[in-house]
C-alpha cells in the first residue's frame, strides 16, 4: 500500500498514536507521518505509507495554517491548557484595536523561542524533558514566516485566530509571544489545523471513519497517491533518453532555476508518472537525481 491517508486527528492523541491505528488497520510497518501534533491539537495529520515515505521530508517542509483559541490573563508553564496555570497580576482586557495592534508584529519574517515543553534537542537531551525535571536551559531563537495572521473573534478574555505559516513555527509561543505584547499573559487553549501543504481539513477523514472504510473494503477512495505530496511543484517532463540516463543515476539537461524557484523539481514521465526528483547542481550547472522511483 503506498499513498497518503489524510487523518482529522482526535484530540488527546499523539501524532504516534494516529501512526499505530493506521500501521494496524493497513497491515504494514512502512508507515509514518509529517507535522507532529500535540495531544490537545486537532486536524490535519497526513500520514504516508510505503514509498510515500520517501517523500515525506518535501511535506514536511511545507507550510501549514491553524485556527487557534487563546486565553488571556492567565499564563502555563507549558504555553498551554495542560500546563501550570497562572492568573496574571493585570485582569484588565486589551481592545479589539489593541489585539489587531498587537498582532502586526508577528506578521512576516519573526524570531521565536521554542518552548522549553518541546521536543528540540539540546545537548543531546530533548527540551521537555528537561522541562519535566525543573530545568530551564538557555534556547536560540528560530527565524519562522507568518505569512498571515488575522483575528477571527474576541470576547474577552477568549480570543481566535487564524495563522499561516512555515515549518517550525510554534503556535504556543505565539499565543504565549502574544500575551506578553499585549500586558496580559495568554495560554493555547485549542489548536485545529486546517492545512498542511496541500491537504485541507476539508479533505481529511476521522480515523473511525478510515475504520469503516477498512472493513467495507473501500479504504483506497481516501488514499492519496504518494506524489500528491509534491502536487504543486514544476514538473519537466523526460524523453526517453532522459528516463534512461536518470534510471542510471546520470544528470539531465533542463533550464536552470529562476531567482525565487525551488532547487529541486519533479521529474515525470510521458504518461505523468513520478520518474525521479531531481536537485540543481550549482557547480556542475545541471539537475541531478537526488531520489529515483520506478515507473509503471
Amino acid at each position: 500500500m503506498d499513498g497518503i491517508f489524510n487523518i482529522d486527528k482526535p484530540s488527546g492523541w499523539t501524532s504516534h498514536d494516529v501512526v499505530a491505528r493506521v500501521r494496524r488497520l493497513a497491515g504494514q510497518k512502512r508507515v509514518g507521518h509529517a507535522g507532529t501534533l500535540d495531544p490537545i491539537a486537532t486536524g490535519v495529520l497526513p500520514v504516508v505509507l510505503g514509498t510515500a515515505t520517501r517523500l515525506v521530508e518535501y511535506l514536511a517542509d511545507a507550510d501549514k495554517a491553524y485556527r487557534a483559541t487563546l486565553v488571556l490573563g492567565v499564563t502555563s508553564d507549558t504555553y498551554d491548557r495542560e500546563g501550570a496555570l497562572t492568573p496574571s497580576a493585570s485582569t484588565l482586557m486589551p481592545s479589539r484595536d489593541d489585539v489587531e495592534t498587537a498582532l502586526q508584529q508577528f506578521r512576516g519574517e519573526i524570531e521565536q523561542l521554542p518552548p522549553m515543553h518541546s521536543a528540540i534537542k539540546v545537548g543531546g537531551k530533548k527540551l521537555y524533558e528537561l522541562a519535566r525535571r525543573g530545568i530551564e536551559v538557555e534556547r536560540q531563537p528560530r527565524r519562522v514566516i507568518i505569512s498571515s495572521l488575522k483575528l477571527i473573534e474576541y470576547k474577552p478574555p477568549t480570543l481566535q485566530i487564524f495563522v499561516e505559516c512555515s515549518k517550525g513555527t510554534y503556535i504556543r509561543s505565539l499565543a504565549h509571544d502574544l500575551g506578553v505584547a499585549l500586558g496580559t499573559g495568554a495560554y493555547l487553549e485549542e489548536l485545529v489545523r486546517t492545512r498542511h501543504g496541500p491537504f485541507t481539513l476539508e479533505g481529511a477523514i476521522t480515523l473511525g471513519n478510515l475504520e469503516v472504510a477498512f472493513l467495507e473494503g473501500n479504504w483506497e477512495a481516501s488514499l492519496y497517491p504518494p506524489d500528491y505530496i509534491i502536487s504543486d511543484w514544476k514538473a519537466q517532463v523526460a524523453s526517453v533518453e532522459q528516463e534512461r540516463d536518470v534510471a542510471q543515476g546520470k544528470p539531465v539537461t533542463f533550464p536552470p532555476p529562476q531567482p525565487g524557484d525551488r532547487t529541486v523539481v519533479a521529474l515525470r514521465a510521458q504518461n505523468g508518472e513520478l520518474l525521479a526528483i531531481l536537485y540543481w547542481d550549482n557547480d556542475m550547472g545541471t539537475w541531478r537525481p537526488k531520489k529515483v522511483f520506478n515507473a509503471s
